[in-house]
């Protein structure tokens, strides 16, 4: 990709270069939910440059992207590369200068509807840790584990945008060496180190993607905090899965980088063995270099990393995962949100969960102020930051970030 400078100026370290121009819903005092697209610590009012660009205004001034999403790739991309084009002219394109904000002005929203909601488990280092814990340490992935990309379909209606509190789940937990349970707020309040992607084309029922054609139908990616309450889930677990340990909160990050963007930073992922089945197959490379990281701040504390992972670990790709989702025919909507699963490295360094990061609670954390963790605590915040850079390219997500609240 050929160099790109800008009139603009923007900081180097700017998640939001001229290579991304990411997609996301703002509001200010003045003005309602519309579309904005991030540049440096800038925000472009799109409204303003709907005519020039083509657009309804009903399509820009809108509380969601699912509408914009909808008029297809040809358009939404076709807007970057304009965007792009007029941010790299030899000069100023007042137009666009005028629809400029500071991102200071801008409360950003939850970027789209979200109308169905899958969440996977494809970091086979994550999965392997979990198993040698709670089963075999010898044989610690399931039989099936390997062969497809495991998932499970989660609740759309409790995921919020970056910077909502989140309230400590209440449930039913069975307490060590008890022979009934009880009710009461968890204990063991977790976080999980994910990425989601956000479908961009529909499908008819019975109709299915192919890992060939699954690109066309993922518009874009954001960071993902899928929050977990572990005791809450080990007791209810069995034998359908995932409920009240996952529903209560699942925190995404405002602005939407576009799989455009993401393709300079594509990579190969690791080798799958056994063999995979046909339709899971694909040509090319299917993962992604995001570096990854988790923070945590006490309150009142001081901010420390616990966390440096990256997407490329993932053994199962988000072409695999749409591939496998519609084998059966399941259709898909725009706006859809499909999250990895924790997103754990090789070393301790890069654990993408504090069940992991303190070992089911054997190893304590401890921070710079001389507390620890085995799981969070009210009034900690916990963030969560991804960029991808090569070649004096930066192409970043910001932050999800959220403050946990004590239960009511």
């Amino acid at each position: 990709m050929k160099k790109l400078e800008s009139w603009l100026e923007i900081p180097q370290d700017s998640d939001f270069s001229i290579y991304n121009l990411p997609f996301g819903i703002f509001s200010t005092v003045a003005r309602g939910k519309r579309i904005g697209v991030a540049i440096g610590d800038q925000v472009i009012d799109l409204s303003m440059l709907a005519k020039k660009l083509k657009l309804d205004k009903e399509v820009v001034e809108n509380n969601y992207l699912n509408d914009f999403i909808a008029l297809g790739k040809d358009v939404t991309n076709g807007v970057r590369l304009k965007l792009q084009e007029w941010l790299s002219g030899a000069d100023e394109d007042l137009d666009v200068k005028e629809a400029m904000l500071s991102s200071k002005d801008a409360v950003m929203h939850m970027p789209v509807k979200v109308g169905d909601y899958t969440d996977f488990y494809s970091s086979m280092e994550h999965a392997t840790n979990v198993g040698k814990m709670f089963r075999d340490p010898e044989n610690a992935l399931l039989p099936n584990w390997k062969h497809i990309p495991v998932g499970y379909h989660g609740r759309a209606s409790s995921i919020i945008p970056s910077g909502t509190p989140i309230r400590r789940p209440k449930g039913q937990v069975m307490p060590k060496d008890a022979t009934e349970p009880v009710y009461q707020a968890s204990e063991r309040l977790d976080m999980e180190l994910e990425m989601a992607f956000i479908v961009g084309k529909e499908t008819e029922l019975g109709e299915s993607i192919t890992t060939a054609n699954a690109d066309d139908h993922i518009f874009g990616m954001v960071l993902f905090n899928d929050w977990s309450a572990r005791d809450i889930q080990k007791w209810e677990y069995v034998p359908l899965g995932p409920f009240l340990g996952k529903s209560f909160a699942s925190s995404a990050s405002p602005w939407v980088v576009t799989l455009e963007a993401l393709k300079p930073f594509s990579v190969q992922g690791p080798e799958q063995d056994p063999k995979v089945l046909s339709y899971l197959e694909y040509e090319g490379e299917g993962n992604y270099d995001v570096n990854l990281s988790v923070d945590i701040t006490p309150k009142d504390g001081e901010t420390e990393r616990i966390c440096n992972s990256n997407y490329r670990y993932m053994y199962w790709n988000q072409k695999q995962q749409l591939a496998h989702h519609t084998v059966n025919g399941c259709n898909v909507n725009v706006g859809d949100m499909m999250a990895s699963g924790t997103i754990s490295g090789k070393d301790e360094n890069s654990y993408g969960s504090m069940l992991e990061i303190a070992w089911a609670g054997t190893k304590p954390l401890t921070l710079k102020d001389g507390s620890t963790r085995v799981f969070f605590k009210d009034g900690d915040t916990v963030t969560i930051k991804g960029h991808a850079e090569k070649d004096g390219m930066r192409v970043g997500f910001g932050e999800v970030t959220a403050e946990i609240l004590p239960a009511l």
